[in-house]
């Protein structure tokens, strides 16, 4: 089966070839592919976010039903949006890294948004409260599937990134880049 256009650009920017020979590359060309790979972590990063948004109000919900709650309390839910979406709710992994870019990067993204959307679209999150306890929780356990591996993909980006950002950084310090460059 073929590979999505997404997962072709993740693959071609994250496997290991893509970054060899760095040191001979001109300056503008390691630039350029950390920009395109900041645009790919820009966008992976943003459905992630959404991703897991939704896994904490339906693992929120599953969390209170074992713990007695009734089925179908829309405002109990309601009421514990705050303390769910904090960035200290059940999904937090610790310190975020911040997003390079405050915008979310649209194009390739777009298939990981629909997939997601098939999982919880966000017009059905508020239905999560009339789901049977076993749906509850395999709903929870695709969400959870899904943002484990976006969340997988982002690293790699990471990874690519910073040694990108490495080697701009060598050149700097060694003098082989120097400030004066960019402003020309």
């Amino acid at each position: 089966m073929p590979l999505s256009p997404l997962m072709e650009e993740l693959s071609r920017v994250t496997v290991p070839d893509y970054l060899t020979n760095l040191a001979a590359r001109p300056m503008d060309e390691i630039r350029l592919m950390r920009a395109e790979c900041q645009q790919l972590e820009s966008g992976t990063s943003y459905v992630r976010r959404m991703a897991q948004g939704r896994l904490d109000i339906a693992g929120g919900e599953l969390t209170r039903r074992r713990n007695g709650g009734a089925k179908g309390d829309l405002t109990e839910l309601i009421g514990r949006l705050p303390e769910l979406l904090t960035d200290q709710g059940p999904t937090s992994t610790g310190t975020p890294r911040p997003p390079s870019e405050m915008e979310p990067a649209k194009g390739l993204t777009v298939e990981l948004e629909e997939e997601l959307e098939t999982i919880l679209s966000a017009s059905a999150i508020s239905s999560v409260v009339d789901l049977e306890e076993a749906e509850l929780a395999a709903l929870v356990e695709r969400l959870e599937g899904f943002e484990h591996r976006v969340s997988n993909h982002r690293r790699s980006l990471f990874t690519t990134i910073d040694t990108l950002q490495a080697e701009i950084t060598r050149r700097y310090k060694t003098g082989e880049a120097n400030v004066d460059s960019l402003l020309s």
